[in-house]
């Protein structure tokens, strides 16, 4: 005998917009950021004995605006503009050098995604200049609807949710936040996506932190990388029965 279908429930506020961290989460640097650091901090006349300290202080705000990283290490803000500018440069060059790869499959999450409807925005700490530096060397200038850097959203980057609650507003892609996705690799990722009221924060294995730090600040979700983001959400979007299935049934 037949079994009856269950009847089931529509998904209601699908999962329409994405925000994406690139550095560590769509975009492998192989350590520039470190190396841009150093040579920035070398021009500026850093001492020596100072840059261990300072490079321990740039790990552990992996994903934070760089400039507030910069105004915490150099003091005034003369400095901290200065340094940010020397950074930018150094980084540039360092893109230019064919340093810069996308995480494996991401590309072709992102274009998966957006072919199942979903509108794609990619964010970064880093200011405008190095962030184009980054979508040029990968040939992505076109391959998102929008991109966002702390410039953007009136100047704070994460762990602030303003280029989450940017990118809700610009695309209008979505009627509520409770349809927002953010992810990274980063605690800082992971605060901006929980104070924008996003309904999934999923932490990718890529990066600078680990899965218990991840989940520490406010990770829903941890998955290997990128690449896994499209399967997860369409489990996620999911039509939901409206009574559970029999003992045993798959």
């Amino acid at each position: 005998m037949t079994r009856p279908t269950r009847p089931t429930r529509p998904a209601s506020n699908p999962l329409n917009l994405v925000v994406l961290d690139m550095a560590g989460t769509t975009v492998a640097d192989g350590g520039l950021v470190e190396q841009a650091f150093e040579t920035a901090a070398e021009r500026l006349g850093a001492q020596p004995d100072a840059l261990p300290r300072m490079l321990d202080y740039v790990r552990a705000t992996m994903g934070e605006s760089k400039i507030s990283v910069f105004r915490h290490l150099f003091g005034d803000e003369a400095k901290a503009q200065a340094a940010n500018k020397a950074f930018e440069e150094a980084y540039g060059e360092l893109a230019d050098g064919g340093r810069i790869a996308e995480i494996p499959g991401a590309r072709a999450a992102i274009e998966e995604l957006r072919d199942r409807g979903r509108t794609v925005v990619l964010t970064t700490g880093f200011a405008r200049v190095t962030q184009d530096a980054i979508l040029d060397a990968l040939g992505w200038r076109d391959l998102v609807e929008l991109t966002l850097c702390p410039a953007d959203a009136g100047g704070r980057g994460r762990p602030y949710p303003d280029m989450v609650l940017a990118a809700f507003l610009r695309t209008a892609a979505v009627d509520g936040v409770q349809q927002l996705v953010v992810a990274g690799d980063t605690s800082y990722d992971m605060l901006s996506g929980v104070r924008s009221g996003a309904r999934v924060v999923a932490g990718v294995l890529t990066g600078a932190h680990d899965a218990a730090q991840l989940e520490a600040h406010g990770a829903t979700h941890v998955i290997g990388s990128v690449a896994e983001l499209p399967a997860l959400l369409d489990r996620l979007d999911r039509p939901e029965r409206l009574d559970r299935p029999d003992r045993g049934e798959a």
